[in-house]
């Protein structure tokens, strides 16, 4: 199953029409009906406000997690909430979704900055 597929379903076990869909995101009513037909899928700074719409995890939509047809498992991350890493999260949970998505663009710009500065010096990549 696509992601667009499970989002389509998701709207439809929900409830909703692809109109309130859209106005909960902002997503164009054309982009839900081209997922649809064409079975493309969301641009990736979409998936937060669906996720937010849908009232499931990224993890749930792009996995399909409990999936009834296409499970393809999960693992549980236990991470103490006193830790600077748990603080971390919970901060991002404060945030509201534009603010969110900036953290998220920042960090895939560290990432890949830090990518690059290995490959030039033949550093090892880290370790996560």
């Amino acid at each position: 199953m696509t992601i667009s597929e499970r989002i389509i379903d998701l709207i439809n076990q929900r409830g909703m029409t692809q109109k309130e869909f859209s106005q909960m995101t902002g997503i164009a009513q054309s982009s839900i009906s081209d997922w649809k037909r064409k079975k493309t899928n969301p641009v990736s700074e979409k998936i937060m406000v669906i996720c937010e719409a849908l009232q499931i995890s990224p993890m749930e939509l792009l996995s399909g997690t409990g999936d009834s047809d296409e499970s393809v498992g999960s693992s549980t991350l236990i991470i103490d909430k006193s830790s600077e890493l748990g603080q971390l999260i919970i901060d991002m949970q404060t945030l509201d979704l534009h603010h969110r998505d900036l953290l998220f663009g920042y960090m895939k710009a560290l990432k890949e900055s830090q990518d690059l500065y290995n490959q030039r010096f033949s550093l090892p990549k880290a370790e996560n």
